[in-house]
């Protein structure tokens, strides 16, 4: 039986919840009169609204039903929310006809006005244009993605053209300083092109918050010849008598997350690229341990603490004025806390412009030991993911402080990023040896189980709804490397910054980078391209190679990675398991520091002399047994993860939700200057 004969049965036998379930199904293939049968009985018999609103909208726009289609979007939508977008229409007109930086007060009646807005999901509305006669596309006003670069020239007053998301009205007034505190006019001037369309948008934003302080000023259509606002000659307002201020604590109100993705995946490079630029609070990666011991130390010196004197004893700190405007505040919380670490840190703030028209950015990159993750098949077949450490971030109260989130996410080849990671744990394993010799009880440096860790890292998959990735791109090492201009001012321009002359050149605490480090031929700081082309032949085989590329052939196509190693051939459970017992490079890695660990364990001797020959052999032959059983569990999870892994790569994360990839940043065309890596 066809679904929507099925749907049609069902609701003949008074089972609504079971049709509304056909007949969700029979819209894949129904025809305009079946899908307007469908959304009506859903939307009556009490089913998912969203589907019916969608089915009529886009009847609607085919030019189907179209009197009926929108009679009852009017009707189940509009008319009961009618009320509430005047009552707020009229609040706002009222509110701005007392605003003395409207200059424009002639505000239509309600009815005249040329957008309706239809509530869609309890955050947006689909936008009715009423002379077109035509729907546009949904609208969150509150969606919290800064969507355009504001910030991109801080000479004159910023000033920005119809805008209409709440969120980046609320992000203007709270990032750009006001002219009392820089010493000079710096308002932000909003011009929108059509009052009546700018009126229109009065019904679903909230004014009250965005006029106090009177920071902003509305230019409409022919007004934009009034920027920039002479205050003196009008308003008899002097701003040039202010002394500037430095940035406050409070002032700082955004952050960028440049999120670690894995180890030897180019993090630092970013860094010294964003060091010492003016509008950015920035020191290299840091432990996110140390820093959450830092800032609990602080607010425990805050408690205890007596008195202002008490608590700048207590805190060495190279900057007594951050620290006291710190004591001094109210209801301190652990976003203050932490952007008091970073301006009181003069390394930190030694190329900070303290008089910025924008009060600036924290960018921080979190540091964790491991980067690790769990894996898991759930009932439907899904690959579920989880991560320790993006349970840290999220839960962090210093990230839930700041309004206002950018994340970026370096990645490098994986199969270049993986090799690296190889080489660099064991050189680092072999390099501690004489160390860990002289004191037992030095941790003991061995080489992990890479391949494990890599292949289940699905960071660059996100959940969209996810607060700390609403508004997140991705960007690729070799770009960077390749394309330095063109890729870092498209990530200024996503991050809402300038470009400036500090993003030129590669620097650390404002001492420039040196292009080549004697001593070392696999290092390649700066804008040194010779990292993008090694592949650590010598750390990584083929079969190793081949897996990597297998698992995570989605990732290079939706990146632009060509495959140098997987040859697009079928892998089943038989070709994984080939592939895990091939991982040979690895484990010979594995082996010849492992028996460090070995070596630890004591052994329980029978009474008997053993020769000091004998002793050595048996040692040996322990060490030996012990480094097999390890290897031989590192075998049985990777190939627990291989079996997970061909059976497809649908990835949700704790709560079910469907992962996606994040978006990737395209460096800006017309200042590329070689061919995009591949």
């Amino acid at each position: 039986m066809e679904a929507i004969a099925l749907a049609r049965r069902l609701a003949a036998l008074g089972q609504p919840a079971d049709a509304c379930k056909a007949y969700t199904v029979a819209l894949a293939s129904a025809a305009p009169e079946e899908k307007m049968e469908a959304a009506v009985y859903i939307l009556q018999s009490g089913g998912d609204y969203r589907i019916s609103y969608t089915c009529f909208r886009e009847l609607y726009d085919q030019g189907l039903f179209r009197e009926d289609c929108l009679s009852v979007m009017t009707q189940a939508f509009y008319e009961p929310n009618v009320k509430a977008l005047k009552k707020r229409y009229e609040k706002n007109c009222r509110l701005l006809a007392k605003y003395i930086y409207l200059f424009r007060k002639d505000f239509p009646a309600f009815d005249e006005l040329p957008v309706r807005f239809y509530p869609y999901d309890g955050k947006g509305y689909l936008p009715f244009f009423v002379q077109e006669e035509r729907f546009g596309e949904y609208i969150n006003f509150e969606n919290t993605v800064v969507s355009r670069n504001f910030f991109k020239d801080l000479e004159k007053p910023i000033l920005a053209d119809d805008v209409y998301s709440q969120y980046e009205l609320e992000y203007l007034k709270d990032n750009v300083r006001d002219s009392e505190r820089v010493g000079r006019e710096n308002h932000v001037y909003l011009h929108y092109t059509d009052w009546a369309v700018f009126c229109a948008h009065l019904q679903v934003l909230n004014l009250r918050p965005l006029l106090e302080g009177k920071k902003l000023i509305f230019l409409v259509e022919d007004e934009i010849e009034l920027y920039p606002v002479d205050f003196k000659e009008r308003f008899g307002i002097d701003y040039s008598q202010y002394k500037p201020q430095p940035i406050a604590i409070r002032e700082v109100k955004r952050l960028i997350w440049h999120t670690q993705l894995s180890a030897h995946n180019g993090g630092d490079f970013f860094n010294e690229v964003f060091d010492g630029h003016p509008n950015l609070l920035a020191m290299q990666s840091v432990f996110m341990s140390a820093v959450e011991t830092l800032v609990d130390e602080i607010r425990s010196a805050l408690k205890k603490s007596r008195n202002e004197g008490e608590f700048l004893e207590a805190i060495e700190w190279r900057s007594p004025r951050i620290m006291t405007e710190l004591y001094r505040m109210g209801n301190v919380t652990e976003k203050d806390i932490f952007v008091a670490i970073f301006l009181g840190a003069s390394r930190v703030t030694a190329s900070l412009d303290q008089s910025s028209r924008i009060a600036p950015a924290v960018f921080f990159q979190p540091h964790f030991e491991n980067i690790a993750h769990k894996i898991r098949e759930d009932s439907s077949g899904k690959i579920v993911l989880y991560s320790e450490c993006k349970e840290i971030i999220r839960k962090s109260r210093i990230f839930q402080g700041f309004p206002y989130i950018k994340t970026f996410t370096p990645m490098r080849r994986v199969t270049n990023s993986y090799a690296a990671s190889v080489r660099f744990m064991y050189q680092m394993a072999k390099a501690n040896e004489a160390a860990e010799a002289a004191d037992p009880k030095l941790r003991k440096l061995i080489a992990e189980d890479i391949i494990s860790e890599r292949v289940v890292n699905r960071d660059v998959m996100i959940d969209p709804e996810e607060r700390l990735y609403k508004d997140s791109v991705l960007v690729r090492f070799e770009d960077g490397k390749l394309n330095p201009k063109a890729t870092f001012t498209a990530l200024a321009a996503f991050l809402d910054l300038p470009y400036t002359e500090s993003m030129a050149c590669c620097s650390d605490g404002g001492q420039p980078v040196p292009a080549n480090a004697p001593g070392d031929e696999n290092f390649a700081p700066g804008f040194n391209t010779a990292a993008v082309f090694r592949t650590y032949d010598e750390y990584a085989n083929d079969s190793e190679r081949y897996f990597i590329e297998y698992v995570f052939r989605d990732l290079y196509e939706r990146y632009g990675y060509d495959l140098h190693f997987y040859d697009g051939a079928e892998v089943d459970e038989a070709k994984a398991q080939e592939l895990v017992e091939n991982f040979t490079t690895l484990d010979g890695y594995i082996r010849d520091t492992w028996w460090k660990v070995a070596e630890t364990v004591k052994v329980i001797k029978d009474s008997w002399q053993v020769a000091e020959g004998e002793r050595e052999r048996i040692r040996a032959e322990l060490n030996s047994q012990l480094t097999d059983r390890h290897l031989q569990e590192v075998h049985e999870n990777r190939l627990r993860i291989a079996k997970l892994l061909v059976r497809g790569l649908k990835f949700v994360n704790e709560n079910g939700q469907p992962l996606r990839f994040m978006p990737m940043l395209e460096p800006a065309p017309a200042l590329l200057e070689q061919p995009l890596y591949r």
